[in-house]
């Protein structure tokens, strides 16, 4: 993935000076393609609010890249039968121009076309105010998400419970969906049938002395229902009185007998019950998923302009008398020489200073015409 540095760059009043010496010394060792990340006027306000806001913003961008992976991780395991497809359903509306609304676009491109939405956080309110609809804004997301997600997993979880009585080898797994009514004596006094796992090499033992056994085994009563790797399940009817006694001589000649008594109704009520989760799993995929694409795109919309009051205000703290009017989204296709790993459209972790990068101190520190300014970028 691309790794992506927001740059602060004081100038004229466009900037696009800052821009051009940017991609001057950066094109030299091809270090990074520079776009411009417009940033609108806001109210600045005082010195002190400033401070308080760039903490709780600090927390607010952490909030909101938890939120996202959050979210990606979700729609992995929604989709957890077409994993192949998980990217393209993790987008952004595609921007704020008229022909565009309507598209979903890549997260890069996005980013790198990225304009403020008025309509959404007004410049014309406080810094302070912008930061609370945003708060609110990816909080209620949070809120629906935990709500929609529990449900759903709850509903996964059981299933997944029953489906895994359905796995595994004759010793432990379910018989319910193995067995038929056919295969046993029911409703009576006398005789009841067993179910006993053989070892496949011990088949032929098996016909040979499971009537000897014990006395009062039906004549010719066994018969192979289910394989495994490991062995057969076979049926024998004995009379009651000497069930103990037959399980214990199967056990000396390593017979298994496994204890099952066929209950019609609960059998029914298992296999009804396999149905409906299918049913509901089924039903509530579709909104799931559909509710998780808009609101990853709301989210990660709202988290980039998390990043770019973050820029602003930071800037404002460091160079409070200077022009901070554009900035420049900054993507790095090699590691800087400073060391530090880029923003990955994740964190801004910590700064970098023009002294801990020698081999674009002239774009750091004003020299030779070279843009001055703040690096954001991750530790």
């Amino acid at each position: 993935m691309s790794e992506f540095w927001l740059i602060s760059a004081p100038g004229d009043k466009e900037n696009l000076q800052a821009l051009e010496r940017m991609n001057t010394v950066t094109s030299k060792s091809n270090l990074s393609y520079n776009t411009k990340f417009s940033i609108p006027d806001f109210k600045v306000g005082t010195l002190d609010s400033l401070v308080g806001l760039s903490d709780e913003l600090g927390k607010l961008d952490t909030f909101a890249e938890s939120l996202i992976k959050r979210m990606a991780q979700s729609v992995v395991e929604v989709m957890e039968d077409a994993k192949g497809k998980v990217q393209e359903n993790l987008l952004a509306n595609g921007g704020l121009k008229e022909k565009m609304k309507c598209l979903k676009i890549d997260l890069t491109s996005f980013v790198t076309h990225f304009e403020w939405d008025m309509a959404k956080y007004p410049v014309k309110q406080p810094l302070v105010g912008v930061a609370d609809t945003l708060t609110k804004q990816l909080s209620q997301i949070e809120m629906d998400l935990k709500s929609r997600t529990a449900a759903y997993d709850t509903l996964r979880l059981s299933l997944e419970n029953l489906e895994k009585k359905s796995t595994g080898n004759l010793f432990t797994r379910t018989l319910s969906d193995i067995v038929n009514k056919e295969d046993f004596v029911l409703d009576s006094e006398y005789l009841i049938t067993l179910l006993v796992i053989v070892p496949k090499q011990s088949y032929t033992q098996w016909q040979k002395t499971y009537e000897s056994l014990s006395d009062m085994v039906v004549p010719r009563s066994t018969k192979l229902i289910a394989e495994d790797s490991e062995g057969g399940l076979f049926t024998v009817t004995l009379f009651r009185k000497v069930m103990d006694d037959f399980k214990t001589k199967a056990k000396e000649n390593k017979f298994t007998v496994r204890e099952f008594y066929y209950d019609e109704k609960e059998i029914k009520r298992e296999r009804e019950e396999m149905t409906r989760l299918l049913s509901d799993k089924k039903q509530q995929y579709g909104p799931l998923l559909r509710w998780l694409k808009v609101n990853f795109s709301e989210a990660f919309i709202a988290w980039i302009h998390i990043k770019a009051l973050r820029v602003f205000v930071e800037s404002v703290l460091s160079s409070p008398g200077s022009c901070h009017k554009a900035l420049t989204w900054f993507s790095a296709p090699v590691p800087p020489p400073c060391g530090c790993r880029g923003l990955v459209p994740t964190q801004i972790r910590s700064e970098c200073s023009s002294a801990s990068c020698p081999s674009i101190s002239e774009a750091c520190d004003g020299r030779n015409g070279g843009v001055g300014g703040r690096w954001l970028c991750s530790s």
